[in-house]
């Protein structure tokens, strides 16, 4: 409807893609059509083209115990094999990942046979420190690297992980935490956000402090501590991730696990009261992440370029920044800071080199660029 002097009108101008445009496109109306005729048969299909199986599933939906549905419930998969080893045994272990970008200027450039092999190698490093599945991981973390390996790794194993956006306070962090009964807490010294190191480490010893929690260790990512101040420690607790992840093997096999193993838990901001855990389970979820990152971003990971802009603290972050794009073997940006940060010198650049902040598609060879 458009209102034009006091009047309101029905606007019936309709501005279509281009052809070539919608032609090349991911989704298609035929995808609506498939879901109104059949749901269970369309995610059915979405599932099994989407995602590899350890054990194919027969039975789509159990909605006999209403409001908790059951998808895929006699499936098994593993959902960091889905995001990884799959792609390396498909030839493209060389396709980059992760084009990491730090808020002071450091970057890193993660192929998929490198990210699987950090993953692994994570993942015994957790098995080491006593995670098993089932069992819960608090993850507070920048947005570097390691938040996504971090992730993967407990999702290798069938253990949960509870990712705390690392601008929460230790009060927050503790309260999920305890809820969560977490096990082991991932952090790092510090993170840089909006040109200053922002403390978790320190925020993780605070909601520690009293000394009752179910937490085993501390595992600390060295990030951007300074040199001039004294990070707290606790021994016997507290662990370094590089001298850790050190000493174990790069080797490891991925487990099969029930469609309806829990995968994560993400806990609600708390502003109107006490923060509620929502859990998402594996097979679903995961189905979901890969079809709506792959068509509603029209995604295309043998030519595209995609970032998320979201913290991995956030569901969106878990969706499209994590198990969405992996699952489509995507090629994406993550930056550790704000997008705002560093600001423009005078001029209008950049005070340093950076790539530029957006990250498109790159059209085939038979569209107008």
């Amino acid at each position: 409807m458009v209102e034009a002097m006091g009047e309101v009108r029905a606007e019936d101008m309709v501005f279509g893609p281009p052809p070539s445009f919608a032609g090349d496109a991911a989704a298609s109306e035929a995808l609506y059509e498939q879901a109104r005729a059949n749901r269970e048969q369309f995610w059915a299909d979405q599932a099994r083209s989407l995602l590899h199986w350890h054990r194919p599933f027969t039975e789509v939906l159990d909605w006999s115990n209403a409001p908790f549905a059951r998808w895929f419930g006699d499936g098994q998969l593993n959902v960091a094999y889905n995001c990884l080893d799959r792609h390396v045994l498909a030839g493209n272990g060389d396709r980059v990942a992760l084009l990491w970008e730090g808020e002071p200027g450091d970057t890193r450039r993660i192929t998929y046979g490198e990210l699987t092999a950090e993953v692994k190698r994570a993942a015994n490093l957790l098995t080491a420190l006593g995670v098993r599945a089932g069992d819960r991981v608090a993850i507070y973390l920048p947005m570097i690297p390691e938040a996504v390996i971090a992730m993967l790794a407990v999702a290798r194993l069938g253990a949960v992980h509870s990712v705390v956006f690392g601008g929460f306070s230790a009060e927050s962090l503790r309260a999920r935490i305890d809820d969560a009964e977490a096990k082991l807490v991932i952090t790092a010294d510090g993170g840089w956000r909006k040109g200053k190191v922002s403390p978790l480490k320190p925020a993780v010893d605070a909601a520690l402090a009293s000394g009752d929690s179910t937490v085993e260790h501390v595992l600390v990512v060295q990030r951007a501590w300074p040199d001039d101040q004294e990070l707290g420690w606790t021994e016997g607790r507290d662990l370094w991730w590089h001298e850790e992840i050190a000493q174990v093997d790069w080797e490891h096999e991925a487990q099969a696990f029930e469609a309806e193993n829990p995968l994560f838990i993400l806990y609600t901001s708390g502003t109107t009261g006490k923060p509620k855990g929502i859990l998402h389970t594996s097979g679903g979820y995961l189905t979901q992440a890969a079809y709506t990152h792959r068509n509603v971003f029209d995604l295309h990971p043998e030519t595209d370029v995609y970032w998320s802009t979201a913290d991995v603290g956030w569901v969106t972050g878990h969706s499209y920044v994590v198990y969405g794009p992996l699952a489509n073997g995507a090629t994406e940006v993550m930056y550790e800071g704000t997008p705002d940060t560093p600001m423009p010198a005078a001029g209008g650049r950049s005070s340093r080199s950076t790539r530029s902040a957006s990250c498109t598609r790159r059209p085939p060879p038979s569209a107008p660029s």
